[in-house]
């Protein structure tokens, strides 16, 4: 509780004409505001781009074919196909094609790179223009991206198919009969 003296008067000592005598300070009680509920209160701090990732398991995505131009390097290729096929690329819209070409361009330069420093150089790069993509576990968490296990995905159909069959009365059950009997 925080008290506060007031005076109707700057001057205490001083006697108030409008009232004939010595002003007396008066004390004025300041109570706190009472809190706001905890809805209100809390923070929404969900991310737009939160999503849960689901692994494509036996079922690949059509992986697009390679822009032509360059000496694509073996390893270029299988990370090309890899890329497309990890649980990131359907999170990617047609927009975001044109980032996974340049990745491969600079992918492709750490490979055929003749010298160390052509290599670190692309290396770099290489890492700048990746996390745009969530490549990285790191990435992935900064994107507020996580992907689903295939344990976590089982246990979740269970939990729901289990909800849906305990929902459902059974046929000879009429719950609104309860209510004529």
């Amino acid at each position: 509780m925080t008290v506060r003296a007031v005076s109707p008067n700057p001057s205490h000592h001083k006697a108030d004409p409008t009232r004939g005598g010595p002003s007396v300070p008066t004390r004025e009680v300041i109570m706190p505001q009472p809190k706001k509920h905890a809805s209100v209160r809390a923070r929404a701090n969900k991310a737009s781009t939160a999503a849960t990732l689901v692994r494509a398991g036996e079922q690949v995505p059509s992986v697009p074919v390679m822009p032509s131009g360059p000496d694509w390097h073996s390893e270029t290729v299988a990370w090309w196909a890899a890329v497309w096929a990890s649980p990131m690329s359907p999170e990617w819209d047609e927009s975001d094609v044109h980032n996974v070409v340049i990745c491969a361009l600079l992918y492709n330069d750490i490979w055929r790179a003749e010298t160390a420093k052509e290599r670190k150089d692309a290396a770099g790069e290489f890492r700048l223009q990746r996390r745009d993509l969530g490549l990285t576990p790191y990435d992935r968490r900064r994107l507020e991206w996580t992907i689903e296990t295939v344990d976590a995905a089982k246990a979740q159909g269970d939990a729901r198919r289990q909800r849906q069959a305990s929902a459902q009365p059974s046929p000879g059950e009429d719950p609104r009969l309860a209510l004529v009997n």
